[in-house]
């Protein structure tokens, strides 16, 4: 009598102990996949959101030279086809809140003209684009620095400024990448934005330049100065084109630029004072 009596208390022990061995299973589970997650097994940043429920964990991505986003672990990395959109024709105005307006400067630094020009902006407060040659960067790396210092931004313009349209894809993805080394080693950031000499893109130009991370900048509004047609032409072509969200085309190299530095000095100030809001545009385009 005493045993069977003894057997609902035994079994409810029994149930008991049960359920404590899979809450603790459950709870060891939990913690494992915090324990993975806060180990950096995924290759997903910190900062962005966690995969679907059940959804395959991300495979972990290889260091290379290019990356618009470093990972913990890896140096500066080239960015993967997909990251950047790979386009069809170059971006030709810059999306823009009320008179914003882009100033870009091709082929250079040159040490006589491009310190004249960096001069002028900085007076006025105003930030610019330098879509520089690559063997111009590697000559004058300082005045790289001085650009990032000024907080202007650096653009990719190829290394020898030839015709890529002309060229083998092979030869064109040398003068792309031998620009962005030049630019990594000058101030230790890639270029984020492309700009194909002469404005002759094809499609092995986008693409190659997609896979670096870049973005395709044309532009609205030819200043024509490297024809050297004189500097009221000069301030005439820029003060006529002005407008919200457009682009002009100067150089501060690739001949005798004194015009062009003469004209800035000129449509500068008259711009600001008409209202226009002179700056580096951001990844967003029309």
């Amino acid at each position: 009598m005493k045993t069977d009596e003894m057997l609902p208390g035994r079994r409810v022990l029994l149930r008991g102990a049960a359920l404590f061995a899979l809450a603790a299973t459950a709870g060891c589970a939990g913690t494992e996949r915090s324990g993975a997650e806060r180990s950096g097994t995924s290759s997903r940043p910190s900062n962005s959101p966690g995969p679907a429920a059940g959804a395959q964990a991300a495979r972990p991505q290889k260091p290379s030279a290019y990356r618009l986003q470093p990972m913990t672990g890896y140096g500066p990395q080239r960015a993967a086809i997909g990251r950047t959109p790979v386009r069809s024709k170059p971006i030709l105005r810059m999306a823009a809140r009320g008179r914003g307006m882009v100033l870009t400067f091709d082929d250079g630094p040159d040490p006589l003209y491009t310190p004249d020009i960096l001069r002028t902006l900085r007076k006025h407060d105003v930030r610019a684009m330098f879509f520089v040659c690559g063997e111009m960067a590697e000559a004058n790396p300082d005045l790289l620095r001085r650009m990032i210092d000024d907080g202007h931004t650096i653009g990719n313009h190829t290394f020898t400024h030839p015709e890529l349209t002309l060229m083998r894809r092979r030869g064109i993805r040398d003068e792309i990448e031998r620009t962005s080394d030049a630019v990594m080693d000058a101030v230790g950031q890639p270029p984020r934005w492309f700009r194909a000499p002469y404005g002759a893109w094809n499609r092995s130009a986008f693409e190659i330049g997609a896979e670096l991370g870049m973005e395709p900048l044309a532009w609205t509004v030819d200043t024509l100065d490297w024809r050297e047609p004189g500097t009221n032409t000069i301030v005439r072509n820029v003060l006529r084109g002005a407008g919200p969200g457009v682009v002009v085309l100067s150089h501060d190299a690739g001949g005798n630029r004194s015009q062009s530095v003469k004209a800035l000095r000129t449509y500068l100030p008259r711009l600001l004072d008409e209202g226009y809001r002179i700056g580096v545009p951001s990844r967003t385009a029309t």
